[in-house]
C-alpha cells in the first residue's frame, strides 16, 4: 500500500482526489474525440482536414506542457490544474456549439493547451508520495485515465441522441463539476521555500537519439516513438474507417472505442505482468511489436463486424506489451543520473509521433485508399522492429524480473 510522504493519510487522500480529477477529465476528452470525424464531416471537412484537427491537439499539448511545468513550479500545482481544467471546459463548450471547421480547430487547440498539464499531475504525485512508492502511484493515475478512455466514448455516443451539441456541452458541464470538486478537495501540494534546481535540458539527449539511432537506449526511444506513431495512425482513421466500411454512426462509434479501452485495461492488468515475468522485457517488447504489426495488417482484410471484433484486440495487446517493456528497458539501461532526461526525450519523440501520425494517416486514407494508413503504419513499425531484433539478450541482460513496468 502506498505510504504518504507527509503526516498520516492526508496525502493519500489528496492522491485519491487527484486520480478522480484525472479520471473525470479523461471522460470528458473521450466523450468528444470519437465524434470529431463525424462533426467535421458534417461541416464539409475532408479526411486530411480531420487529420489537422487531430494533430492540433498534440501540437498545442507539446508546446504548452513545458510552460505548465514552469507555472506549477513558480505558482503552485493547484493554480496550474485549475487553469488547465478551465481551458478544457471552454474547449468542450466550443466543440458543442461549433458551426464551422475553424471553431472545431479552436476547440482542439484550447483543449490541447489545457491538456498540457500532465507534468503538473506527475509533479503533484512527486510532491505527495515517497520515492519508493511513486511508480505505483503513477500507475494508479495511468489506470484512472485508461478507465476514463473506456467510459467516455459510450457517454459521448449516448449524449449524441439528444443532438449534435449535447456531447460537447455535457462534457463541459462534467468538467465544470470537476473544477469545483478539485477546488474544494485538492489542496496545494508544493512546499514553498528553497531554490528550484536547474534542470538539464533534454535537447542534447534528443539530438543524440538522431545521431546514434542504433545505440542501445536510442533504439528503445525509436521503438517507443514508432509504436506510438502506429497507434495514433490507427486512432486517427478508426472512426472514418468504421463509418465508410461498416456504416458506423456517431451514435454507435462509442462502443468500439470503449471495447478498445476495456481491452487495454484488462490486458495490462491480467496479461502484462505474467508475460514479462516469464519471457523478460526484451522478448516481451519483440512480441508486442510483432502483434502490433499483425493487428495493423489484418484491419484492411476484415469483411464483417464479427471478424473485426476478433482483430481489434491485437493492437491493444501489442501496445500493452510494447510500451511498458520499452519504457522499462530505457530506464534500466540509461545512466542513473540521466533516467529523467531519457524519459523526457522519449515523451518528446512520442509527442512528435502523435503530431505527425494523424496528418500522415488521413492523407493516406484520402489519397491512397482506406487500407493505406494501416499498411503504411505496419511497414514503418516493421522497419524499426529490425532494431529490436538486432538487440541481443546478452546486451540487455534479459532478466526474468522486470525493471519498471508501468
Amino acid at each position: 500500500m502506498i505510504q504518504p510522504a507527509v503526516s498520516g493519510p492526508t496525502q493519500l487522500q489528496r492522491l485519491s482526489v487527484l486520480i478522480a480529477v484525472a479520471f473525470v477529465d479523461m471522460i470528458g476528452l473521450m466523450m468528444v474525440f470519437p465524434l470529431l470525424p463525424f462533426a467535421a464531416t458534417d461541416l464539409g471537412a475532408t479526411p486530411e482536414m480531420i487529420g489537422v484537427l487531430i494533430s492540433a491537439f498534440s501540437i498545442a499539448q507539446l508546446v504548452s506542457a513545458p510552460f505548465w511545468g514552469r507555472i506549477s513550479d513558480r505558482y503552485g500545482r493547484r493554480p496550474a490544474l485549475m487553469i488547465g481544467l478551465t481551458a478544457s471546459t471552454l474547449a468542450f463548450a466550443v466543440f458543442g456549439v461549433a458551426n464551422s471547421f475553424w471553431l472545431l480547430l479552436l476547440s482542439r487547440l484550447v483543449q490541447g493547451a489545457g491538456g498540457g498539464t500532465t507534468p503538473v499531475l506527475q509533479a503533484y504525485v512527486a510532491d505527495t508520495i515517497e520515492p519508493a512508492d511513486r511508480a505505483k502511484a503513477l500507475g494508479w493515475l495511468s489506470a484512472a485515465t485508461s478507465a476514463g478512455v473506456s467510459i467516455g466514448p459510450v457517454l459521448g455516443s449516448a449524449a449524441s441522441h439528444w443532438g449534435k451539441m449535447a456531447p460537447g456541452l455535457f462534457a463541459a458541464a462534467l468538467c465544470s463539476v470537476n473544477i469545483v470538486f478539485a477546488w474544494r478537495w485538492l489542496p496545494e501540494s508544493k512546499h514553498t521555500g528553497g531554490a528550484t534546481p536547474t534542470r538539464k535540458p533534454v535537447w542534447h539527449a534528443a539530438w543524440e537519439v538522431l545521431r546514434h539511432p542504433t545505440g542501445l537506449v536510442p533504439a528503445f526511444v525509436w521503438i517507443y516513438a514508432v509504436g506510438m506513431l502506429a497507434l495514433t495512425c490507427l486512432t486517427a482513421v478508426l472512426a472514418l474507417f468504421l463509418k465508410d466500411e461498416f456504416g458506423v454512426t456517431a451514435r454507435t462509434i462509442g462502443i468500439f472505442f470503449t471495447y478498445v479501452g476495456i481491452l487495454s485495461v484488462v490486458i495490462r492488468a491480467v496479461m502484462l505482468g505474467p508475460v514479462v515475468k516469464r519471457v523478460g522485457e526484451l522478448r516481451a517488447m519483440r512480441l508486442g511489436t510483432a502483434i502490433l504489426i499483425a493487428g495493423l495488417l489484418l484491419y484492411p482484410a476484415v469483411t464483417g463486424l464479427w471478424q473485426l471484433a476478433l482483430i481489434i484486440p491485437l493492437v491493444p495487446m501489442g501496445t500493452a506489451l510494447l510500451f511498458p517493456s520499452t519504457t522499462s528497458l530505457m530506464s534500466r539501461y540509461s545512466e542513473p543520473s540521466e533516467v529523467g532526461t531519457t524519459m523526457g526525450v522519449a515523451q518528446t519523440y512520442g509527442g512528435i509521433a502523435r503530431t505527425v501520425a494523424p496528418l500522415m494517416a488521413t492523407t493516406a486514407y484520402q489519397r491512397l485508399g482506406h487500407s493505406a494508413p494501416f499498411l503504411v503504419a505496419a511497414s514503418i513499425v516493421a522497419l524499426v522492429a529490425l532494431l529490436a531484433v538486432r538487440l541481443k539478450p546478452g546486451h540487455t541482460a534479459d532478466l526474468p524480473e522486470p525493471g519498471v513496468v508501468a
